[in-house]
């Protein structure tokens, strides 16, 4: 009987239609979307709330309005348009109608996201990132280059195998080159620039260190920019830190003289988390993962001696992420010092007194 009821009950129900969930950057699905999947719908919220898209009913929800500052020049980042003619084509994840996701070249992200409930607040902004409808290149045509340079990093093997798969599977990119041990593979006679295969990448994310190899120094901007021509390089992917960057931004800048149709794309990599408006570069969770080993160690020693003292330093150069996050995470630490913050060795109420009380407690 319980089965026939429900059979009945479920051939009574209306059929309920679930509309496709897409994101996309015009205005105009914007408003489709509105009405297919709901304005409360995940794929909405994923866009800015464009206020003439907005009722007056639903704008009234809202207590911020975010306009421009017509006395402030927002400075477009440089384009392979600004120096050489480009065709202009649609991204190959336009064929795909399902999985179509694509970022307007207006939307931007704001920097300064702490804001004032009775005072106009001020704000900077950065372009956001993601994939775009139009593209420079032709898939078919771009013979792509990935190289590492300076220290090793948790992470670089995954990094280089993502950038890889998406050319390859997602562009249908078929010439990607892996460069060796940083900026002099590019030059260096003895050094071998190889063809990646999907065999090569598929398990190198298990793998620590680099594939490729990396090195620090090498960097010399016109022998790099030489091989590149040579080599008809299109696209370079550089992974590296702040004085990577350096040389892949002369590197840039060569090749705009030059005139050359060739993308120079740089991929921050530091272990220290000291980049603004991201959540977690890669690495940083393995290197706070370390941490609690050092940590552990130093508090076992500590707790062995007389008066003992457990002294941990860390990497992080100006910043002080590592450290905090890992005082935080092990809950053993007494007291964190990290550069972000001031403070003073010497005096009353300071570290010495301070450690006095640790050390009778």
């Amino acid at each position: 009987m319980d089965d026939e009821r429900a059979s009945e009950d479920s051939s009574s129900s209306p059929m309920v239609e679930t509309a496709e969930i897409k994101r996309t950057d015009t205005m105009e699905l914007l408003k489709k979307l509105k009405v297919t999947v709901g304005k409360d719908a995940a794929s909405i919220h994923d866009h800015p709330k464009i206020k003439t898209l907005i009722s007056e009913d639903d704008v009234a929800m809202y207590s911020k309005t975010i306009g421009s500052n017509p006395n402030a020049h927002f400075k477009e980042p440089s384009k392979l348009s600004d120096w050489c003619e480009v065709d202009v084509l649609r991204s190959p994840l336009a064929e795909d109608k399902k999985s179509a996701s694509f970022i307007s070249p207006n939307e931007t992200i704001l920097v300064d996201v702490i804001s004032h409930t009775k005072h106009t607040t001020v704000s900077r902004e950065f372009l956001r990132a993601g994939p775009r409808e139009l593209i420079a290149t032709d898939p078919r045509h771009v013979k792509a280059a990935i190289v590492t340079c300076g220290g090793l990093c948790p992470g670089l093997n995954t990094v280089v195998r993502e950038v890889f798969m998406a050319l390859k599977n997602l562009y249908g990119v078929e010439q990607i080159y892996g460069i060796p041990y940083g900026y002099k593979g590019f030059y260096e006679p003895d050094l071998e620039i190889r063809l990646l295969t999907e065999d090569f990448v598929s398990d190198i994310h298990h793998e620590g260190g680099s594939v490729l190899g990396s090195s620090r120094g090498g960097h010399h901007t016109k022998m790099i920019c030489d091989a590149i021509v040579d080599f008809e390089f299109n696209q370079v992917y550089i992974i590296g830190g702040d004085g990577t960057h350096r040389g892949a931004i002369k590197i840039y800048e060569e090749l705009k003289s030059r005139k050359l149709k060739t993308s120079i794309i740089g991929i921050p990599k530091t272990i220290d988390n000291d980049i603004a408006l991201i959540d977690r570069s890669f690495g940083f969770d393995t290197a706070v993962e370390e941490a609690q080993r050092a940590i552990d160690s130093a508090k076992t020693e500590a707790l062995s001696a007389f008066n003992g003292i457990g002294l941990v330093k860390l990497m992080g150069r100006h910043s002080g992420h590592i450290a905090m996050f890992s005082t935080l995470a092990s809950r053993d630490v007494d007291v964190c010092l990290i550069p972000e913050v001031k403070f003073v060795l010497e005096g009353s109420n300071v570290m010495h007194s301070h450690r006095q009380l640790l050390l009778h407690r």
